[in-house]
């Protein structure tokens, strides 16, 4: 497991839905931002310019609610090693409590950029995250 990557969000107006609490599509919006965030964050500068990631699949267990003005942590690590061109990444999200209140696992395939085709994850690239 890769060490842990941290960024903050307040629930704004624009994300709250008709429930009252922040939307679901606002938590994957989350999730994505969370995930390149920390590829930004962590990986060398070279392989940012080299590859793109997408998303392949996602599994989320909401939790509990998020209100306008709350915050939550996102917390998000890289979850064993890469299975050829895939690996998987948690995501979890905690109110200031600690309590953990959306919970994700998402499959990302590398892209590289220059031929617009997934190729398996470098092991140089692979090397910042497990």
């Amino acid at each position: 497991m890769s060490a842990p990557f941290e960024k903050v969000w307040t629930a704004l107006p624009e994300h709250i839905d008709e429930l009252g609490h922040v939307n679901n599509a606002v938590w994957v919006t989350w999730i994505q931002d969370m995930s390149t965030s920390h590829w930004r964050a962590v990986a060398d500068a070279d392989h940012v310019a080299a590859y793109i990631w997408v998303i392949t699949r996602h599994e989320i267990d909401y939790r509990g609610n998020i209100m306008v003005g709350e915050r939550v942590t996102g917390r998000t690590w890289v979850d064993g090693t890469p299975r050829g061109a895939r690996f998987d990444r948690r995501v979890d999200f905690l109110n200031d409590a600690g309590k953990v209140m959306v919970s994700a696992k998402t499959t990302w395939a590398i892209i590289d950029r220059a031929r617009g085709r997934i190729v398996r994850v470098p092991d140089g690239v692979a090397a910042n995250f497990v």
